[in-house]
């Protein structure tokens, strides 16, 4: 589903001023989960959005509605260009734009920046109580064998999923 797709929504890439209003989207999602943004700890690169992703070689978007409030952000950050491996960060969207392909349009637009740039695989972690995404990465065909990691740098301890999906760059 391409961003085609969503008229009502434009995408351009994420700018430091952005912060407070993507900092309160993510802040809104984590709630569901009784967590919060700890911008000293696991957030902490939302402190220099310009400088962790596009600085690095990588890109983080936004989604805006009409009137201008962003409902939705994803992020591809490179890991290793060497051996062509990249990770996906920041897929965040409202809550009453879940399921409606919106999502699905941003994981296409991340899989696609990572082939045009030349990236092999991608690798992330995601929050294990995300139950519904994992089920959404695994219809994009990412992969998982269930490994974990314990992680102490949040609001709350946590744990995570790891994921991946070997792509063929563009030649």
């Amino acid at each position: 589903m391409p961003f085609s797709d969503f008229p009502e929504f434009s995408i351009r890439p994420a700018l430091n001023s952005d912060q407070d209003q993507i900092v309160k989207l993510i802040g809104d999602c984590y709630q569901e989960y009784g967590d919060q943004v700890v911008l000293h700890g696991d957030d902490s690169d939302l402190l220099d959005i310009e400088g962790n992703y596009r600085d690095r070689e990588g890109e983080f978007i936004v989604v805006c509605n009409k009137t201008g409030v962003i409902i939705a952000t994803h992020a591809v950050v490179p890991l290793d260009q060497y051996t062509g491996l990249c990770t996906f960060r920041r897929l965040y969207l409202h809550s009453e734009l879940r399921g409606t392909g919106l999502g699905k349009a941003l994981m296409i637009w991340a899989i696609d920046w990572a082939r045009e740039t030349g990236f092999r695989r991608v690798e992330f972690w995601s929050d294990t109580r995300f139950t519904r995404a994992h089920s959404f990465f695994g219809k994009l065909g990412f992969q998982t064998r269930g490994e974990t990691r314990d992680m102490n740098d949040g609001f709350q301890p946590y744990s995570e999923f790891f994921f991946w999906l070997d792509i063929t760059p563009n030649s």
